[in-house]
Formats: structure tokens, C-alpha cells, sequence
């Protein structure tokens, strides 16, 4: 029982592995992508402008902090892969014990600052004052609940170490519909407002955090701790530290650089932010494969650097390289041909001055879609490479990727926008990439080159 549920990816066809691990992923990000439209829709309609306008505000926040939380969850899991990999159950279980401790005093702490200072960091990022109550209603109960998006992201992401990569979308899917039954009860029936979507949110990540605890309980024997296990341990806190933070990090990084890049995008008026957020709204469902396969390039070079099969890191990258050049192909053949189409399904009407405006926002939309589109190949590699460095062991290194893509983006926003125009925006998110892939291709080699030295030590 204890065994049947773990998935071993150092042995057999690193393409099948990849693809069998990837899927179920996949499945689950579309998913959740989905959610989110449909909580769009319900905030919308029964709310107001205003109050999807106040939910939309926080959106740069809710990814600076809740993407440093996944960040670190995703980090902490990697020594446990990599233990699996190694078949060393004894130091997987102190990770687990010692990733537990971590999870709760860093969200202890993120939860008692930005709750303090939720206030102040809506003024920082100013925030309309028409829209500023409805944002902090609903910020401030996703702050409250950074607890369970830390349970969640860290249990999905133990059981994901051990192969499993089913059950975790399984419970996500019941905490997405849950979710979206709760959004109706508590803004329709309970008139809570914003908060009550927030409240949903919170209450059924709940659900999916304990649905993964209580699996892991029964499921795996191998994480059945002991009364030693439970002790903390610096040496074990050190490495996942080191793990964790700096995939936190990346993630913030990330944001910061977006945030500079949208508040440009702002200074150009209406039509161009509308556009820019259909664009995005697009481009995040047709990245979704390239998600999957670095999520998974994470636990697979984590358990096979584990093992000791280094050789199996590079056949893995090439696979996975295939698959992802595979995908950006169809993904611009997507952009091109049906980019205004699906924009206009998240162009919200009531935002636009007139409907003469729609047409131009659909034009700008593809022109941003279509030109992200075509650098995805560039897009793909940053992901899969950057991912498999972190899981071979050196998130510290990876970590700088993302400063390339935040000095970018940051160029771009503050200089590049306000000269050149909406031109300068389309080509933001492929320089950035281009500038990570020149790091991160000698970075993997060094990597790859080092981990070889120290197992024919």
C-alpha cells in the first residue's frame, strides 16, 4: 500500500515517464485556469465593476506574495525527491518533519506582516480610491489564509516528490468546484461580498490542504514518522532553506518585474491595459503544457540525482526539450489563427469606454499574443531548464534567471514603454526570456559538469 503509490522516474523511458507524470498536471492547471474565469464571471456579475475592478487590483500582490509561498513549498520538496531517488526513507522522513516546522513559522510570519500592512501595501501600488475598500476586503482574507496555501502547496508537493502526481489534481478539482459553489453561496445568498470570495477561496483550499494531509497519512508508509523525526534539525532546516527560499524568491522576482512592466502599460491608457490583460489571460491557458513539463522536470531531476543516474538528467532534458518545442509550435499556430477569438472572451465589456473601442483592444491583443507566441520556444526552455537545476540541487543558482528577466522587464517598463509605445510591451516578455535562456544553458552545463565530478569522486 505503502509503495503502490509512489511513481519511480529513474528507471524506464525518461518520454513516457515525463509525459505520464505531466499530464495529470496539466490537467489540473487548465483546471484551475478555468476556476478562475468562472470566479471572474460570478465577481462581475453580482458585484459590479467596481468590485471586479478592486479584485483585479490585487492581482500583482496576491502573485508577489502567494507565488513566493509556492515557490518555497515547491523548493522544500525537492531534497525529499531526492532522498526518494536515493532510497534513504530515514532522511526523507526528517525533511518531511523539518519542512513541516518551516511551513508553519514562515507562515506564521508572512501572515502576520502583510496582514499588518495590507493597508499600507494597496496604498504603495495606489489603488484607485473607488475600488480600495473592495481590495482590501478581499486581500485581506487571502493573507489571512497564506496558512492553508501553505498546507496545500506543501503537502501536494511531498506527494508529488514521490511520483504521485494524480491525486494532488484530484483534490484540486474538488477544491476548485467546491470553490465555486462556495463563491455563489456567500456573494449571492450570504451578500458578503468581495470577502465572501475571498472566504471561498480560503475555506476550500482548506479542504483540498487536509484532503492531501489525510492521503499522505494513509497512503505512504514511508512517511510515517517517528518521535525523532519530529526533532528539529538545523542541518535539515539549512537544506531546505536553501531549497526552498531561492525558488521563492524566483517566483517574487518575477512579479516585481511584472508589476514594473504594468504600471508602464497603465500610462498608456485603457484600451492598451485591456489588451494587455486579454493577451495575458490567453498566453497563461497556452503555457499551461510548458508549466506542466518544468513542475515536472523539478521531481524528475530530484530523484534521479538522488539515484545517482546523472546520465538520465540530460536524455530527461532532451525528451522534455522535444515536447516542449512540440507544443510552442501549436501554441503560435493557436495565437495566429485564433488570438482575437479567444481575447475577446476576456475582454469585459463594462471596462470599455464604447464599443467601438472592442475591435482596436482585439487588435492589440493579438498583436501582444501573437508576438509572445512566437518567442514560447524561448519560453519553454527558461521554464524546463531553470526547473531541472533546481531539482538537481541548486535553486540558489537558478535564481538568477529571474533577475535577468526582472532587469528585462524592469528596462522595458521604465524606459523602453515610455519611448517606443505599445510596440516596447509585445517584446518585454520575449527579451526577458531571451536574456534567462543565456544564463541558465551554461548554468545547467556547469551544473551537469559539477554533479558528474562529484559522483565519479
Amino acid at each position: 500500500m505503502g509503495r503502490s503509490a509512489v511513481r519511480d522516474l529513474t528507471t524506464g523511458k525518461p518520454m513516457r515517464l515525463i509525459l505520464g507524470f505531466m499530464l495529470p498536471l496539466l490537467l489540473g492547471m487548465l483546471f484551475q485556469q478555468f476556476y478562475n474565469m468562472v470566479d471572474t464571471i460570478v465577481v462581475g456579475q453580482y458585484l459590479g465593476v467596481n468590485a471586479l475592478a478592486g479584485v483585479g487590483s490585487t492581482g500583482s500582490i496576491n502573485f508577489l506574495v502567494l507565488g513566493f509561498v509556492i515557490g518555497v513549498c515547491a523548493g522544500f520538496a525537492i531534497p525529499v525527491a531526492q532522498m526518494f531517488g536515493s532510497k534513504n526513507h530515514d532522511a526523507l522522513r526528517k525533511y518531511v518533519a523539518n519542512t513541516i516546522w518551516l511551513a508553519v513559522i514562515c507562515a506564521a510570519v508572512l501572515t502576520t506582516a502583510t496582514c499588518l500592512l495590507c493597508s499600507n501595501i494597496l496604498h504603495w501600488m495606489k489603488t484607485p480610491d473607488e475600488v480600495f475598500g473592495e481590495a482590501y476586503d478581499y486581500i485581506f482574507v487571502i493573507f489571512l489564509g497564506i496558512p492553508v496555501t501553505f498546507l496545500y502547496n506543501t503537502t501536494s508537493g511531498i506527494i508529488r516528490s514521490l511520483g504521485d502526481s494524480k491525486t494532488p489534481v484530484i483534490f484540486l478539482v474538488i477544491s476548485s468546484l467546491l470553490n465555486i459553489a462556495l463563491d455563489m453561496f456567500m456573494i449571492v445568498v450570504l451578500k458578503m461580498g468581495v470577502a465572501g470570495a475571498g472566504w471561498a477561496t480560503v475555506i476550500s483550499q482548506l479542504v483540498s490542504g487536509v484532503l492531501c494531509l489525510i492521503f499522505m497519512a494513509k497512503r505512504f508508509d514511508i512517511l510515517k514518522l517517528k518521535k525523532d523525526d519530529l526533532k528539529p534539525d538545523g542541518y535539515y532546516i539549512g537544506r531546505l532553506c536553501s531549497a526552498g527560499l531561492p525558488m521563492g524568491l524566483q517566483y517574487s522576482i518575477t512579479a516585481i518585474g511584472s508589476i514594473l512592466l504594468q504600471t508602464a502599460v497603465n500610462s498608456l491608457g485603457p484600451s492598451y491595459m485591456a489588451a494587455v490583460t486579454a493577451g495575458n489571460k490567453v498566453s497563461q491557458l497556452l503555457v499551461c503544457p510548458i508549466d506542466a513539463m518544468a513542475s515536472t522536470m523539478a521531481t524528475y531531476g530530484g530523484q534521479n540525482v538522488g539515484a545517482g543516474k546523472i546520465d538520465r538528467i540530460k536524455k530527461g532534458l532532451f525528451d522534455c526539450s522535444l515536447l516542449g518545442i512540440g507544443w510552442s509550435v501549436i501554441a503560435l499556430g493557436i495565437a495566429a489563427l485564433f488570438g482575437g477569438d479567444l481575447a475577446m472572451m476576456f475582454v469585459n465589456k463594462n471596462d470599455v469606454q464604447s464599443a467601438a473601442d472592442i475591435p482596436e483592444i482585439l487588435r492589440f491583443a493579438r498583436q501582444f499574443l501573437v508576438t509572445n507566441a512566437s518567442f514560447y520556444i524561448l519560453l519553454a526552455f527558461v521554464n524546463i531548464v531553470r526547473f531541472l537545476i533546481q531539482g538537481m540541487g541548486f535553486s540558489q543558482i537558478a535564481v538568477y534567471a529571474g533577475v535577468f528577466e526582472l532587469a528585462a522587464r524592469g528596462m522595458f517598463g521604465l524606459w523602453l514603454v515610455p519611448v517606443l509605445g505599445y510596440n516596447a510591451v509585445c517584446f518585454a516578455n520575449p527579451t526577458a526570456w531571451i536574456l534567462a535562456d543565456l544564463f541558465l544553458f551554461p548554468t545547467y552545463f556547469a551544473c551537469y559538469k559539477r554533479l558528474k565530478w562529484r559522483m565519479e569522486k
